[in-house]
């Protein structure tokens, strides 16, 4: 299997580093393509990828990506020439965020345990509030205009629901629709209308709509209830980032961008931002990237190896050694080194 791998910028280098010495002392038969696209790039070439980046990635069976930006680049460049340009051009259109609080993390929510933190987020990946419809008009002017448009699309809203009632359907049984039809009478009136239509192909799931600004609340006050939510583009990233932190931090979040037909390949990447503060001094925490990984092996049909390299990091989140963002003392490269060698045995 030939997996591209993209180590971005900031910390991105740094942590996917360890991601992928911790896959290769699984002994899998996978061949690396290392792309130095980014800032980078972007100094070199006025852009974040190449002209013919999307063909590059269409050979790889996955890619493995680090965060990208840097604050010599404006922030639209990594997002609209990279990011969301390749989860557009491959139809990336689920993108998968499992929020589970692991032993040895501490949580922020005062008395929570591991058994009460366990989600799993299936945000729309594509299009809504980021599709990137709209304009500007009259710059500078009294009457100046901006305009930004929601797409939603049949195609995608139904390819994303049945993602998430499959989901459902193999944990707990219930899917929580996080929407706001209530004051958006267009787009999520016909995102909920997709759902109830699609629902009765699983009779097994019961189907949760709650309004996104009341699912925040309830996420805080008892995230046990929550098992997995279906979400647009805008309110599954505001959402997943609220769930990041009860699992000890943005450190910790990994995702998986899917494509829900033909599309692909896969995109696996830990969450967090580039961070040019801390990048370079080794503290960065490695463990969403590592997480990241064990996504892409499981979506590469490798489940034994996606479970033992999970162990591995359950092991360690346990055990230690940590990064201080969860509190520990641990560079970025111990907490590798420690992941390694528990795969070793």
């Amino acid at each position: 299997m030939r997996i591209a791998l993209l180590p971005g910028d900031g910390v991105g280098p740094e942590v996917v580093v360890q991601a992928r010495r911790a896959v290769d002392q699984l002994g899998l038969a996978l061949e690396w393509t290392e792309l130095d696209w980014g800032y980078a790039h972007w100094c070199k070439h006025g852009r974040m990828m190449p002209a013919d980046g999307i063909g590059v990635l269409r050979g790889h069976d996955a890619i493995l990506m680090g965060a990208v930006g840097h604050p010599g680049v404006p922030d639209t460049e990594p997002l609209w020439g990279l990011i969301l340009k390749i989860r557009q051009d491959l139809a990336l259109s689920a993108n998968l965020r499992p929020a589970r609080l692991l032993e040895g993390v501490p949580c922020p929510l005062g008395g929570r345990g591991v058994d009460e933190i366990d989600m799993l987020f299936v945000r729309e990946n594509t299009e809504g509030e980021y599709a990137g419809v709209g304009g500007r008009a009259h710059r500078g002017q009294p009457h100046e205009t901006a305009i930004e448009v929601s797409v939603f699309t049949r195609l995608a809203t139904e390819a994303i629901m049945r993602i998430a009632l499959q989901r459902a359907s193999e944990r707990s049984g219930v899917l929580i629709n996080a929407t706001k039809s209530n004051a958006s009478r267009y787009g999520y009136v016909f995102w909920d209308e997709m759902l109830a239509e699609l629902a009765p192909e699983f009779p097994g799931v019961r189907i949760e709509r709650v309004l996104v600004d009341a699912l925040c609340t309830r996420m805080v006050r008892d995230p046990a209830s929550i098992d997995v939510v279906v979400a647009s583009n805008l309110f599954g990233d505001i959402l997943t980032d609220l769930a990041a932190a009860f699992q000890g931090g943005l450190g910790m979040a990994a995702s998986a961008s899917i494509p829900a037909g033909a599309g692909g390949p896969p995109l696996f990447e830990p969450v967090h931002g580039s961070a040019p503060d801390i990048a370079g001094r080794g503290i960065a925490n490695p463990c969403g990237a590592v997480w990241s990984a064990v996504l892409m092996l499981e979506h590469l049909g490798e489940l034994e190896a996606a479970a033992a390299l999970m162990g591995a990091l359950e092991h360690v989140c346990r055990s230690g050694p940590r990064t201080a963002d969860i509190g520990g003392s641990a560079t970025t490269a111990e907490v590798g080194d420690a992941i390694v060698a528990q795969l070793r045995g």
